[in-house]
């Protein structure tokens, strides 16, 4: 799988790899026992069962089954090829490499690294327009107005394309960029009377939205003045999906973590500002609603979320929108208020960052206490039909709470704020949510997140033989000797196809002289079905030495299993035989049985 990386260089940046730190930069890890757990990076949970061993530096879904090494994981979550996930990783641990022709790589990829590149070129070009010419100055002072320091407008490579047809389009041309496959990424537009290519961003103010990894995949340009559209942003490409991405992340990903919060905002200036200020643990979705990919990207980070939008009545709609995906992807939520007329921006730059933290992001009430603020709001509770109309309202939000104990907080202040029977508001609560039950019922049934217990109970079920040759492959990729003797005796006799399969690629890794290394195991695995049921079973709790007769207890159910089918179907015969009155056949066939068990029970 190396191409033509040396093996020695592979082995280098494999020891001075830690799989936690690789996976941590993508996944929220909490150690529990020898491991480390977090959410699944590759498919949608609530409850971790995401497995990450240092010991082994190998990683496990006890979910969706995803496993492999500190290659795979990028190789899988980033869509690189094996010699991409090496250099990835050399470059992180300081080891150079030859410079390589990657024959793995396609046009396709080739096409996609053009495209990062022009728009890391022009996220400089911009940048370079907006700090260094006098075509930037009026946008300078702009963002100098809005308190933008020189520092953030670095950090955030805030830039300007200036009010011409052809700035960025010559400046890519002189470059020998493709212009066709640049216009594609959408950074330039096209004349349909004469194809000619033109500048797509013109006189705004740029914002370079990065991927996670902070490489510039798309734009959000303002309008510098009066004119139409207000912003402009990049349209979606094969690089760019909004809905997967939060403005910022690439630079606050880490603060998010090292709070275990984070803040969620409206827009670009909201984010800019308050990183800017030091509260630096905030992204913002790209000028749509939170989508669940977001909300998730989010969740594998941290539990708590504060949501903080505008106060008006559609930032008030798309914060209790955003809550519900925060909440259906297991985050604790609360949802800041801020002042009537205000942003984060504004609130920031007029009443100070502490002030922020503490007055609007402390504050914030729960998302239940949010809603019957917002419930109560433009009502008259002492006109009576106005007062039922929000007690009904609350109670039916309410009956979709999951905690009990978070449905009995909200029912006893209601019944008391209104001298109202608490059973009486539980049973309507009650009704209200059988209601939302009959109405789930229609719609696909959702996924258990309790992975792990499910995944054990599973595995509880299978026959003997199978646990059989399960444990003695794990032993045997921890244990140079059980390897040996499991050859010597099993060979290729396992039952299972791919146990056979991973039996055989254990002999030929310890044939090359290799001691036991489940991750560079791993690597010499072809099939992603095969590094699943390896990562599975290197996950295994074994005890730390196997005994002989415990071995061969296990050797023997494996061996012994294709005897027993054939003993079953001697059974089924005598069985016919006896229905059909046949009971010399039978007793014949029974005889055979017997003298089948006596030799298994003499085979060892």
């Amino acid at each position: 799988m190396s191409g033509r990386i040396p093996e020695e260089k592979i082995e280098a940046i494999r020891r001075s790899t830690d799989i936690v730190d690789v996976v941590g930069d993508y996944v929220q890890l909490k150690k529990q026992g020898r491991n480390f757990f977090g959410l699944c990076p590759f498919h949608g949970e609530s409850t971790p069962s995401f497995s990450v061993a240092p010991d082994k530096q190998i990683y496990h879904c006890f979910g969706c089954g995803a496993g492999g090494n500190a290659f795979s994981f990028l190789m899988e979550i980033e869509g690189y090829n094996f010699i991409e996930a090496v250099q990835a990783l050399g470059q992180k641990a300081g080891i150079e490499l030859p410079e390589i022709q990657d024959n793995q790589s396609s046009g396709a990829s080739s096409d996609k690294e053009v495209i990062y590149k022009a728009h890391d070129f022009l996220a400089k070009l911009y940048n370079h327009c907006m700090v260094k010419t006098p075509e930037g100055s009026k946008a300078r002072d702009y963002l100098k107005n809005r308190g933008f320091t020189e520092e953030v407008i670095e950090q955030f490579q805030l830039g300007f394309a200036p009010d011409s047809w052809d700035y960025a389009t010559s400046y890519l041309a002189k470059r020998n960029y493709p212009l066709q496959k640049v216009a594609e990424a959408g950074l330039l537009a096209k004349r349909e009377f004469d194809g000619k290519y033109f500048d797509r961003f013109r006189n705004r103010i740029m914002f370079p939205i990065s991927d996670p990894k902070g490489r510039p995949v798309a734009f959000g340009g303002r309008i510098l003045g009066e004119g139409e559209p207000k912003y402009l942003n990049s349209p979606e490409t094969a690089l760019f999906q909004k809905g997967k991405l939060l403005y910022g992340f690439h630079l606050t990903r880490s603060a998010i973590r090292m709070k275990d919060q984070a803040i969620l905002l409206e827009g670009y200036a909201d984010v800019i500002t308050a990183y800017g200020n030091g509260v630096q643990n905030v992204v913002a979705s790209l000028g749509t609603a939170l989508t669940k990919d977001q909300a998730k990207l989010i969740r594998r980070q941290t539990e708590s979320v504060v949501i903080c939008y505008d106060s008006d009545k559609a930032g008030i709609s798309a914060a209790t929108r955003a809550a519900d995906e925060l909440l259906e992807a297991g985050c604790y939520v609360r949802i800041a208020k801020m002042p009537d007329g205000m942003d984060p921006d504004d609130y920031i730059q007029t009443y100070g960052a502490e002030r922020f933290e503490k007055d609007v992001i402390g504050a914030a009430p729960t998302v239940m206490a949010f809603k019957m603020e917002v419930f109560r709001s433009g009502k008259n509770l002492s006109d009576e039909g106005e007062r039922i109309r929000y007690i009904e309202e609350v109670l039916k939000e309410i009956s979709g709470l999951t905690k009990a104990v978070e449905r009995d907080h909200y029912l006893r202040q209601l019944a008391e704020e209104f001298s109202l029977s608490l059973d009486a508001l539980k049973q309507q609560v009650f009704q209200f949510h059988k209601e939302g039950n009959n109405k789930k019922d229609k719609s696909p049934p959702k996924r258990d997140n309790n992975a792990r217990k499910n995944f054990y109970v599973k595995k509880k079920l299978l026959p003997a033989f199978h646990n059989a040759e399960r444990i003695l492959l794990a032993y045997m990729m921890r244990n140079l000797d059980v390897a040996e003797k499991v050859q010597e005796e099993v060979g290729g006799s396992f039952n299972i196809d791919e146990h056979s399969a991973i039996a055989a690629y254990l002999y030929s890794f310890y044939a090359y002289g290799h001691d036991p290394d489940v991750s560079q195991f791993m690597e010499q695995l072809t099939d992603p079905n095969l590094v699943k049921i390896a990562s599975e079973l290197a996950m295994m709790d074994l005890n730390e030495d196997v005994s002989d007769k415990e071995l061969q207890d296990y050797i023997r159910q494996v061996l012994n299993y294709p005897e027993w089918i054939k003993i079953e179907e001697r059974e089924k015969e005598k069985k016919e035989a006896e229905m059909k009155h046949d009971f010399v056949q039978a007793a014949k066939i029974a005889m055979e049985i017997l003298e089948m068990k006596k030799n298994l029970k003499n085979s060892f």
